[in-house]
C-alpha cells in the first residue's frame, strides 16, 4: 500500500540550507548515492527546471536540489562530523572542497 503524501508539507532545499537531519535521511535512503532514476525534474516558480532527490519525513516531503556538492557531501558523510550541531542547523553542513576546474552547476554568483 502506497503511503498517502498528499497532505505533507513540501520543501525545496538547496545545498546552502541542507541540515544534518536532512543529510542523514538522504544518506540513509540512498546509501550508495542516487542515480538518474531517483532524480525528479520540475519547474519552479521562475519556470526554471530544477532537479532534486526526494526524502520524506513524517510530516514533510523534502526535494533536495541535485548538485556536485551534494554528491560529494553524501559520499563523505560521517555521522560523527555533526554530533556537536543541532539537527536543524543549516550551518553544520559545509561546502566540500571542489577540485580546481570542477564547478558546481548550481552555483550562483551574487
Amino acid at each position: 500500500m502506497k503511503r498517502n503524501d498528499q497532505n505533507l508539507k513540501r520543501v525545496i532545499v538547496d545545498f546552502k540550507k541542507l541540515t544534518p537531519e536532512i543529510l542523514a535521511l538522504l544518506v540513509q535512503k540512498y546509501p550508495d548515492g542516487y542515480d538518474d532514476d531517483n532524480v525528479i525534474s520540475f519547474r519552479n516558480a521562475k519556470n526554471e527546471t530544477v532537479e532534486a532527490v526526494e526524502v520524506i519525513t513524517e510530516d514533510t516531503k523534502y526535494l533536495v536540489k541535485v548538485s556536485t556538492k551534494l554528491e560529494m557531501t553524501m559520499e563523505n558523510y560521517d555521522e560523527d562530523d555533526y554530533e556537536d550541531f543541532d539537527d536543524d542547523d543549516p550551518d553544520a553542513v559545509t561546502d566540500p572542497n571542489l577540485e580546481p576546474g570542477e564547478e558546481d552547476p548550481d552555483f550562483d554568483e551574487e
